[in-house]
């Protein structure tokens, strides 16, 4: 949204979004081989390495689980299709659906591991407290109130760039506009 709201279609062209495409679609299957390869190696190690696995497959937080494999690792699979590569409005809606993907993969490292320790007394759910949800929506707030500065205050586009494209630009003399002199007044 960014681009179309401060006219920097020339400058981020189509190229770029199509080269950010195939990274993100690069990531999302090296990320995906990544989740399948270490469902691999918890079962061959067996033991711990293995309920760990089943614990996140198919224990209480297996929905935050599997959310996380199909936001990380199916759904960036549709940029195979050229139909949702030329949409822009459904490329932002992948990325940000990866991005919720990346917030759970973080929760499940986290409370997954946490919520069955060593000790089966110390088992439990996690319950979020005032303080959990504060410090989460506060750093999506300072998240957010960075970027508007960082909009405000710094040129989206480097210097260095819009030398390169000025060449490219092909401003000639006929293209520019002059500002004709004032006629000398009459008698002077």
């Amino acid at each position: 949204p960014l681009r179309k709201w401060y006219h920097l279609e020339d400058f981020i062209t189509m190229r770029h979004i199509h080269n950010a495409e195939k990274l993100m679609l690069a990531t999302g299957l090296i990320d995906f081989y990544g989740y399948i390869m270490e469902a691999f190696f918890g079962w061959y190690a067996g033991g711990y390495e293995w309920f760990m696995i089943k614990n996140r497959a198919m224990g209480p937080y297996a929905v935050f689980y599997w959310s996380l494999i199909m936001c990380n690792g199916l759904i960036p699979q549709f940029l195979w299709s050229k139909r949702v590569r030329e949409n822009l409005i459904v490329l932002w809606l992948i990325s940000m659906v990866v991005n919720v993907g990346m917030w759970l993969e973080r929760f499940i490292i986290v409370v997954t591991s946490l919520h069955r320790d060593y000790l089966p007394s110390s088992w439990g759910m996690f319950q979020p407290t005032i303080w959990d949800l504060m410090t989460f929506f506060g750093t999506i707030g300072l998240f957010v109130t960075f970027i508007f500065v960082f909009l405000r205050l710094l040129p989206m586009i480097s210097i260095f760039e819009v030398r390169t494209l000025l060449p490219q630009s092909h401003v000639t003399e006929e293209t520019t506009t002059t500002v004709p002199e004032p006629s000398p007044a009459a008698g002077d």
